[in-house]
């Protein structure tokens, strides 16, 4: 498959599905080679911005402000960035619930990375970012050399959203952080593997790794929201090297078939990588 056959084969795709837009970012680390599809285009995040907040968390583990066993007080209540005005994240809206039954306990910054990333509570999102400090966290990007990610605040974040302020990303943003991860130059070797090893456990698998061989594992994240739909990975294949893709879509909320069209696209790029299809 050439380049123009899989840039045909994705608008395709979406055309079918019926998305308002589609973004895709990949790198290939057996060829080094990169191909993309509207790379620059910015989307809402929804929670692909958690990938961004990880890298902060190591990045202030690696300053030594706080170590991955140091323990947080989890707590419901933050602050809005537009007026101070306090909000909570509402159980019902989160996908996991365990960090919510331990709201007056404690919880280590490890666990609470795991449970942002494995399961995308958006309750431990906002609990590292607040440790961490949205301006810290954008300050570290900018120290990672990472444009395309404009992370502005925390997840359900109302006030916020009503005036306009949200976490955007790009698919050329997204597929350099998790290039930098690949390569062991996310902060540190330590700090990428670590970031690598929880995202290798994404329970959420009807993206990328829906288009994929049964035997390829992937390190990614998701995120979905009422108009997007993303998922953004290193896939790794038996008998060569891993390659990144990052997939972002966006939707009319009535419209329907999200996952199936990321799986496909991943499928297209997959052959792409592979030489599956001529």
């Amino acid at each position: 498959m050439t380049d123009a056959m899989l840039r045909d084969a994705v608008r395709r795709i979406g055309e079918e599905a019926n998305a308002s837009a589609i973004a895709v970012a990949a790198y290939d680390f057996e060829h080094h080679t990169a191909w993309s599809l509207n790379p620059a285009r910015w989307f809402h995040a929804a929670s692909t911005i958690k990938v961004p907040v990880l890298l902060s968390v190591y990045e202030a583990i690696e300053q030594r402000r706080f170590e991955p066993h140091s323990r947080v007080h989890v707590r419901n209540r933050f602050h809005s960035v537009v007026d101070g005005q306090a909000f909570r994240v509402p159980q019902g809206s989160d996908a996991n619930a365990d960090v919510h039954a331990a709201i007056g306990r404690m919880l280590t910054v490890h666990e609470l990375a795991e449970h942002m990333i494995v399961t995308s509570s958006n309750l431990a999102t906002n609990l590292l970012l607040d440790l961490v400090g949205v301006e810290a966290a954008r300050a570290a990007l900018v120290r990672l050399h990472l444009s395309g990610i404009d992370l502005q605040r925390g997840v359900e974040d109302e006030a916020a959203w009503e005036a306009g302020i949200n976490n955007r990303v790009t698919a050329a943003g997204l597929c350099d952080a998790l290039r930098l991860i690949e390569e062991g130059k996310a902060i540190s070797p330590e700090a990428s593997q670590a970031m690598l090893d929880i995202l290798h456990q994404q329970r959420f698998r009807s993206g990328i790794p829906a288009g994929l061989p049964e035997d390829a594992r992937v390190a990614h994240k998701t995120g979905e929201i009422s108009t997007v739909a993303h998922d953004a990975g290193i896939v790794y294949l038996n008998g060569r090297d891993a390659y990144v893709v990052v997939i972002l879509t966006e939707w009319a909320p009535d419209v329907n078939g999200r996952q199936e069209t990321i799986a496909r696209i991943s499928r297209a790029v997959y052959e792409y990588m592979t030489g599956g299809a001529q």
